[in-house]
């Protein structure tokens, strides 16, 4: 399997079955405020980052940036929390993609951070997903960044809903839902203080769909776990869990070989597949219009622990 899939005509279903393309005007829209965003950074900012993990959604943003400042250079680095539990897929096409753009990535290690006692850990293979908040907020930090723009979207989960586009944090990191400045008119608020920054979310307002529909119209290369591959997975209750050396077997476990693709990518320990039979963009497409269960929801196993888990990673510093 590449790690390239392309369509001609990105199509959605209708009500009764039929294709039709998608919504160019819609997309078109959704793009021009994205872009209108990355500039307002770009403007009000002394030294913003963009989060780029190689996952859907900065794939998206690094498309934006490109028709937001090209011929020139992108006026901020890339910028990549890895918690050396992603797969492997993705950190390899990260790579090649910041090459092939010609842009500065950045990595910080949640390793660095557990090297350093940053970071302890309770068990040797628990999540790192929740650590990376430290990690983030030391590079933040040692780099002076005063803006990280993220491919956060409001469909995502209840806790993104709750905020702006530009996401006022403390200088510990912190957000707090009762602290977010109005965005009348589209008008937005980069001032920070010594130590503060904002998080800027360009995608805030498109959903899943939204972004698969995009990334067919632009004709962009994706990792391959997100189309339907066959991989080795257990059954814990409603999800699929990978088997890895990571997340190996439990005694009692029945080791299946079914077809599966990724909605989200992130740590291998908390992220399940969807069994799909999706090989083709199309196909995830017409996947993703007939879904009724969020990305989060179905694939993030450390969103689903409680009501409040995305909350309470976003008040202690998480993207």
């Amino acid at each position: 399997m590449t790690d390239a899939a392309f369509l001609e005509a990105p199509l959605v279903s209708e009500s009764n079955g039929a294709p039709r393309p998608a919504d160019a005007d819609h997309l078109g829209s959704l793009e021009s405020e994205a872009i209108h965003i990355l500039r307002e950074v770009a403007g009000q900012c002394r030294h913003p980052a963009l989060l780029f993990s190689g996952g859907k959604d900065s794939l998206v943003l690094l498309r934006l940036a490109e028709k937001a400042f090209r011929p020139a250079a992108f006026p901020f680095p890339l910028l990549h929390i890895d918690t050396g539990h992603n797969f492997p897929e993705v950190i390899a096409f990260r790579d090649r993609r910041a090459t092939e753009l010609g842009e500065r990535l950045i990595v910080r290690t949640v390793e660095d951070s557990i090297a350093r006692g940053r970071v302890v850990l309770r068990e040797p293979n628990e999540s790192r997903n929740r650590h990376q908040s430290v990690t983030l907020l030391d590079a933040i930090a040692e780099f002076g960044f005063d803006a990280c723009i993220g491919g956060a979207r409001r469909d995502e989960e209840k806790a993104r809903a709750k905020e702006r586009i530009f996401s006022f944090r403390d200088s510990f990191g912190q957000w707090d839902p009762r602290n977010q400045r109005p965005e009348l008119w589209s008008l937005f608020n980069a001032r920070v203080g010594p130590g503060e920054h904002v998080r800027v979310f360009p995608i805030s307002n498109w959903t899943e769909l939204d972004v698969w529909q995009y990334i067919a119209r632009e004709r962009l290369a994706v990792p391959s776990i997100y189309l339907a591959h066959t991989r080795p997975v257990v059954r814990r209750g409603n999800a699929l869990v990978p088997v890895t050396p990571l997340t190996p077997p439990r005694n009692g476990d029945v080791v299946e070989h079914v077809s599966v693709r990724f909605r989200t990518v992130g740590d291998i320990t908390c992220t399940a597949p969807v069994a799909s039979f999706a090989f083709t963009l199309e196909a995830i497409i017409a996947e993703t219009a007939a879904t009724t269960i969020t990305e989060r929801g179905a694939t993030r196993l450390d969103d689903q622990t409680s009501d409040a888990s995305m909350e309470l990673r976003k008040k202690e510093g998480y993207f």
